[in-house]
């Protein structure tokens, strides 16, 4: 596969991904109680962590749709995944409804198995686009 054909599948991916990621973080905004019902009491201040989550995702997910950007905001998105499995852990721990859903263990299994793909995928576009000869 030449470089071009690699180049149109990151945009194929990234664009998609990207405004996925920015709508869900607009989401944190629109309905943040759904989101503060997840973040472990131990971090306090559940509001905060669910505007400024919510702030990085809108930030990150545009990043991933620009090609300049999109190395360093999957670099940074794939830091800010880990670090929200912290409310994805604390949910399936203290079996916390999100968005008025239970998960089983199998969807919380599921879940994490997304997260896993997903990290994959943001440490394949985080590989800066290749220069044309």
């Amino acid at each position: 596969m030449n470089t071009t054909h690699r180049e149109i599948i990151r945009l194929l991916v990234a664009v998609p991904l990207g405004l996925v990621v920015a709508r869900v973080g607009l989401d944190h905004f629109l309905r943040p109680e759904i989101f503060d019902a997840i973040v472990p009491s131990y971090l306090g201040w559940p509001r905060f962590w669910t505007l400024a989550s919510g702030a990085l995702e809108v930030l990150l997910g545009l990043g991933l749709v620009l090609p300049k950007t999109r190395p360093l905001s999957a670099r940074c998105f794939a830091a800010l995944v880990i670090l929200m499995s912290l409310a994805n852990l604390n949910m399936w721990w203290n079996d916390l409804e999100f968005n008025g859903t239970r998960l089983s263990a199998t969807g919380h299994l599921l879940r994490m198995s997304a997260q896993i793909i997903l990290l994959f995928t943001l440490f394949w576009l985080s590989k800066p686009a290749q220069e044309k000869p």
